[in-house]
């Protein structure tokens, strides 16, 4: 899967590198997202997010208009994105779910990598799932 990461911290760069392990072929961005920067997700499938980043009905909209269609953020707080605008937008969203994981950034970024995965694969991300477009797999599994 070709996925973009923006506003991505050194730490979390060396443990996503880890959890991935040339998986996935994942461009990172130190700069935030904003309008001025979306441009770099042309060409992706997903992107990866971090809770600094806000992703507006604007944002999205754009993201929708380069081709993305998965959004994953390393957080277990979603407050970030707008949810309703990327499920109009028909995008599927997951988190890190709120346990000991959300601590640990090792495991945190091997959840973001399960995420991408499970994307890839053509299936539903169970309990990370956020998304607003009435996954049946995913709620029978939440």
């Amino acid at each position: 899967m070709k996925v973009i990461a923006y506003n991505i911290k050194p730490d979390e760069k060396e443990w996503l590198a880890l959890a991935n392990y040339k998986k996935h072929e994942i461009t990172i961005i130190a700069n935030s997202l904003t309008a001025d920067t979306l441009s770099f997700a042309t060409g992706k499938e997903a992107l990866l997010v971090f809770n600094n980043d806000v992703l507006t009905a604007e944002i999205i909209t754009g993201l929708q208009s380069l081709g993305i269609k998965y959004i994953a953020t390393s957080s277990f707080e979603t407050d970030h994105l707008d949810l309703n605008a990327a499920g109009a937008a028909g995008m599927k969203i997951a988190n890190v779910p709120l346990t000991e994981i959300a601590r640990n950034p090792e495991l945190r970024m091997q959840q973001v990598i399960k995420n991408l995965d499970q994307w890839a694969a053509g299936k539903c991300v169970g309990k990370a799932c956020c998304c607003q477009n009435n996954c049946g797999v995913a709620k029978v599994l939440k």
